[in-house]
């Protein structure tokens, strides 16, 4: 797949030039996608064969077995499928399908207790910690890679998640000025100001949104001095000094191309 990538860029790049100066960046997240897939597959097939290895004289593939593969493994269904018919068997599609439907509806009910920002709620803590997110995503374009972009947020009362778009582990240093960053941020006591604008100028202005988004006429940029400025709906501290302290607990991969980081915010 990297070198059908490396033609298409080749082919294109005069049209799309940015797709010649990101080849490198692009070819090398469709290998890492390729080689998780076929992690994927190869786990799949493994716990496929265990499966169809214990059902003894069954003919049918419980719904739960399949969903179960779907879920904890990635294996796709219909791949599922076509191996139960060559051994004979047949997947109930009906349980299946239910089992989905739950695990969505049950997604579903977990998301809607989540604000846009990824709060669970707006306590003193967890704002703390929303605005930790803008100064850390900050950290990551100054220091690693200004194409870096927010790809989700979760906080809880102890800690917030932060996924973003990287192709490999960042090194205990990377994470060291990383952290080195936001704590100068803090220590500063930069103020936290909430503006109003039309998006046009808000996109002019360089702060950082999902512009992908439908936005209203009218949105609301928090800028914290020179370091951050972006589309966001609140809540925030009013000053970066309330934060008090900031320390990452763990940084892995999300998923292909997407790097994740844990952190906690306080006095340390």
């Amino acid at each position: 797949m990297d070198r059908v990538c490396a033609k298409i860029v080749d082919q294109y790049g005069g049209a799309y030039p940015e797709l010649t100066r990101e080849k490198e960046h692009i070819c090398r997240n469709i290998k890492a996608e390729e080689e998780t897939f076929h992690a994927t597959l190869v786990k799949g097939l493994r716990r496929f064969n265990e499966m169809v290895g214990n059902a003894g004289e069954q003919k049918v593939m419980d719904g739960e077995l399949v969903f179960r593969l779907y879920d904890t493994f990635g294996f796709p269904v219909e791949l599922t499928a076509e191996l139960a018919a060559e051994k004979g068997l047949t997947v109930d599609m009906e349980d299946f399908q239910n089992r989905f439907r739950t695990h969505q509806e049950k997604s579903r009910a977990g998301s809607e207790q989540t604000f846009k920002g990824g709060l669970a709620d707006n306590s003193e803590e967890t704002t703390k910690l929303h605005t930790a997110t803008h100064l850390l995503n900050a950290a990551l374009r100054e220091l690693i890679d200004p194409n870096i972009r927010q790809k989700g947020s979760n906080i809880t009362a102890d800690r917030l998640r932060f996924d973003f778009n990287f192709d490999r582990k960042l090194t205990p240093e990377e994470l060291k000025s990383i952290e080195a960053f936001v704590n100068d941020a803090i220590q500063r006591n930069i103020p936290v100001v909430c503006e109003e604008m039309p998006v046009d100028e808000a996109k002019a202005s360089g702060a950082i949104g999902v512009f992908d988004d439908k936005y209203g006429a009218i949105v609301k940029v928090y800028r914290i001095g020179d370091v951050s400025a972006e589309l966001c709906g609140g809540p925030h501290v009013a000053n970066t000094g309330d934060i008090q302290g900031f320390k990452i607990k763990k940084e892995e991969s999300s998923a292909a191309g997407v790097r994740r980081i844990k952190a906690v915010v306080g006095k340390f």
